[in-house]
């Protein structure tokens, strides 16, 4: 199964937000607050890498108030 963390850049003062819609997204596994360059760390599950990457491309950045993200994808658990 597909796994990867995203690290998101949100607005100023949306970290709450965003945190809030990502968990309602299935296939969130986990999402937290973060201090330093990102503002959010989520952990995300797919059945293929296609519908990881529909999570992130469709899903997840086009969240309002999503500035960036960078998708690390783990290739062992």
């Amino acid at each position: 199964m597909p796994q990867a963390y995203v690290l998101i850049n949100v607005e100023s003062g949306a970290e709450e937000e965003v945190v809030t819609l990502l968990k309602k997204i299935d296939g969130v596994v986990e999402a937290y607050y973060s201090y330093g360059v990102y503002d959010i760390i989520s952990k995300i599950k797919a059945d293929s890498m296609e519908n990881l990457k529909n999570m992130v491309t469709r899903k997840i950045r086009t969240l309002n108030r999503v500035r960036s993200t960078l998708t690390l994808i783990m290739m062992e658990e």
